[in-house]
């Protein structure tokens, strides 16, 4: 007969690293939790999927471009950390930490596949004792009304024989200063114990935990950062957009304001929104708010706006090439600069450079692109038929053969004097060119 839990056993064990995590998800959010678990002493165990994925990291090397595999390799070569897509081995950990994708569905409304499939293989191994923490974005009530049936169902009682909580994902993809490690933790659960496991285990990978009232309330806190975000996103572009029409460069205004030392906080415009969280996340809890009978109209509008930024690119593209050299976008060759969403990495996830190459090829644009970071571009499945292009080389002649060079992505990288100096025309929707102190009098801004 299986035994409830001695709760200072527990955190005992979780102070003297006689404790193992697991992390199902090894991508952008699991595998630095990964790393940093390690370097706090834990044994960690890492759960995918993705058999070639898990491979991978068993040979010591993360595939992923700001994450260097050393630390890794030493890991797994002194058996302390290892990779496995067989959920069976989902008894061994003390700790079980959720980091699986939250997409949307083609009507907007939340896919929580990848969570629920989770909670059902933790579920089929449930032993007492076992932490189970859910870190990817969700509405408001996924922890407590959908992964807390699923492992009360193997007639464990949460809070005395197992413990869960939630607690956001802070990641910055290719942020050398606010690491996962060195960002406060927002810790939620729903009763005591669950709290107090969750805390004591965070407060030895993570700089400060911050704990909340409740799973909910945390799930709430990781909504709100990402909503503010794309309303203050969208709020810029629709900006970028009249100032244009006025004659106004929106960044030097930006770039003024911000001198203010109160009241203002600057966000910059761009070609689109991408990565998991801002594209995504807010119709997390637009969709959840229809069941309390509100509508989320601020939401729903800096959403619009921002999905609406690459017609504006290739509208200010089409303008462009029509004004400054008499030809229109069908047949014209397009050279894109940057495939990732932002700067310095290479993650191309819900990248406005996908969705902006797929509008100019449908328009009779022949388009390649430029990304030092991005060699090839993965397959999505709304940008199915992108998916096998390479990265062409630049150089002064291959700039000078296309009508017209679209910046999408500013990586530091880059030399856009190089670019400014061979291209006919450029469209600048980073500000790169300026920035940079380039020729601009073919830099269109957009």
């Amino acid at each position: 007969m299986q035994t409830a839990p001695d709760l200072q056993e527990l955190v005992n064990r979780i102070r003297t690293r006689d404790y193992t995590i697991g992390i199902m998800g090894l991508g952008y959010v699991g595998l630095p939790l990964a790393m940093i678990s390690l370097d706090a002493g834990f044994k960690v165990i890492g759960f995918d999927i993705d058999a070639s994925r898990v491979a991978l990291l068993n040979r010591g090397e993360t595939g992923i471009d700001h994450l260097p595999g050393a630390a890794i390799k030493v890991a797994v070569d002194s058996k302390r950390f290892r990779a496995t897509s067989d959920f069976a081995d989902l008894s061994e950990p003390d700790a079980i930490l959720i980091a699986v994708p939250t997409p949307l569905t083609k009507n907007r409304e939340p896919n929580l596949s990848f969570v629920e499939n989770s909670a059902r293989a933790i579920a089929e191994r449930l032993r007492p004792g076992q932490l189970v923490v859910l870190e990817s974005t969700t509405w408001p009530g996924t922890t407590r009304e959908v992964v807390q049936p699923l492992l009360e169902a193997t007639n464990l009682s949460l809070g005395k024989d197992f413990f869960l909580a939630y607690s956001p994902e802070r990641v910055d993809p290719g942020n050398d200063v606010h690491t996962t490690a060195t960002v406060a933790k927002v810790i939620g659960a729903d009763d005591p114990s669950s709290l107090q496991v969750a805390k004591e285990l965070y407060d030895q990978i993570i700089v400060q935990t911050v704990p909340v009232a409740s799973t909910a309330t945390a799930e709430a806190v990781k909504l709100t950062e990402n909503i503010f975000r794309s309303v203050n996103i969208a709020l810029v572009n629709e900006l970028k957009v009249i100032f244009d029409r006025m004659g106004i460069d929106v960044w030097e205004v930006i770039e003024a304001a911000k001198t203010k030392p109160f009241g203002y906080m600057a966000f910059y415009p761009g070609p689109g929104l991408g990565g998991h969280c801002i594209p995504i996340d807010p119709f997390y809890l637009t969709w959840k708010a229809r069941e309390y009978e509100v509508t989320t109209r601020f939401i729903e509008l800096a959403g619009e706006i921002n999905t609406n930024m690459p017609h504006y690119v290739v509208a200010r593209l089409v303008e462009a090439l029509d004004q400054r050299a008499s030809r229109g976008l069908s047949g014209s060759r397009i050279l894109v600069i940057g495939m990732s969403y932002k700067k310095n990495v290479g993650d191309t996830r819900e990248s406005p450079s996908l969705k902006l190459i797929d509008i100019m090829e449908r328009r009779g644009a022949v388009v390649d692109y430029h990304d030092p970071y991005v060699p090839e571009i993965p397959g999505t499945r709304e940008y199915a038929t992108l998916a096998g292009r390479s990265s062409v080389d630049i150089c002064a002649s291959s700039l000078a053969s296309y009508d017209a060079v679209v910046i999408s992505t500013d990586h530091d990288a880059i030399d856009w004097q190089n670019i400014t100096k061979h291209a006919k025309l450029v469209l600048d929707t980073r500000n790169a060119c300026a920035r940079s102190q380039s020729r601009t009098d073919n830099v269109v801004k957009a």
